[in-house]
């Protein structure tokens, strides 16, 4: 065994020392010191290891900070293994695992509406924030980029000449997700990827609870609840795009497309506060095929 690997009160010193300062910690991990002991709370009792004879176990803790650390970064498990003094074989399997019990907590975070209230209360923040009425969330597609998988051709390689796979969004006013695909082909466009996904096959079934057309005005006429995205997007009744081309200052056109890029940048908003947590963008050579 490598001698580095044998220090290992050094891992516990790391976290340590980096929580006397929140904003080292927060730097290292990208999550304030309270969140981080959160999601340990939900997470610990299912990544804990009983320790052995031979040797102790991997602390829960140091578990979700190596996973955190890869997120953040996209070091490689070597540079982690250097870090961490843990072995880059049990970082392989550690990742994984802890990304997994990651998802299944969190996931109830990222929430549907159940009713047409709840799709109205949506609505009524877009107009009081973003003075876009009806309006129910903010879609657009985000590529992560990966390392190609064995014999998948050119399936994942996209528009950026990138191999990746697309994270599709739509969020509230509020910056929050209501919902959530990541999976597809890199070289699916971001509309393709909606029309495949269960939120718009139930969307298109009448099983969302949408709620039904209402004037805007008093005595005006009835108009849809939409979702905003950009041109890439097919318009439909419940989706909403800009007006091609360029348009007159002052006129109807112009106003309504600076109104929607407004409410739909709410997306793209978010997917950048992601990535400042996440990295898109790791070391492909250094990290097994996803």
């Amino acid at each position: 065994m490598r001698n580095f690997l044998l220090q290992r009160e050094r891992r516990v010193n790391i976290l340590s020392d980096l929580r006397m300062s929140d904003g080292s910690f927060v730097n290292f991990t990208r999550i304030s010191s309270s969140d981080f002991e959160t999601l340990l709370q939900m997470i610990a009792p299912s990544i804990a290891k009983q320790d052995t004879i031979l040797r102790n176990a991997i602390s829960p803790h140091i578990r979700l900070a190596i996973t955190l650390r890869y997120l953040s970064t996209g070091d490689s498990y070597a540079s982690l293994s250097y870090t961490f003094r843990v072995s880059k074989q049990l970082i392989r399997k550690i990742v994984p695992e802890v990304c997994k019990e990651l998802i299944k907590q969190l996931k109830i975070f990222v929430k549907v509406p159940a009713t047409a209230n709840e799709w109205k209360t949506k609505a009524k923040s877009f107009e009081n924030i973003w003075n876009f009425p009806h309006c129910v969330g903010s879609i657009d597609g985000k590529h992560v980029l990966i390392q190609a998988p064995s014999n998948s051709g050119s399936d994942y390689f996209n528009y950026k000449e990138q191999f990746s796979i697309v994270l599709l969004g739509i969020v509230d006013a509020n910056y929050n997700f209501i919902y959530a695909n990541c999976g597809a082909k890199g070289k699916s466009s971001d509309s393709g990827v909606f029309q495949e996904t269960a939120f718009y096959k139930a969307l298109a079934d009448y099983q969302l609870n949408w709620p039904t057309p209402y004037p805007i005005r008093q005595d005006g006429p009835n108009m849809p609840y939409v979702l905003v995205g950009d041109s890439a997007f097919a318009l439909t009744e419940n989706m909403m795009k800009p007006y091609p081309g360029n348009h007159d200052v002052g006129t109807t056109r112009r106003i309504l497309n600076y109104r929607l890029s407004r409410a739909r940048r709410i997306v793209e908003n978010v997917f950048g506060i992601l990535g400042v947590c996440i990295s898109y963008i790791p070391n492909s050579h250094n990290h097994p095929t996803l």
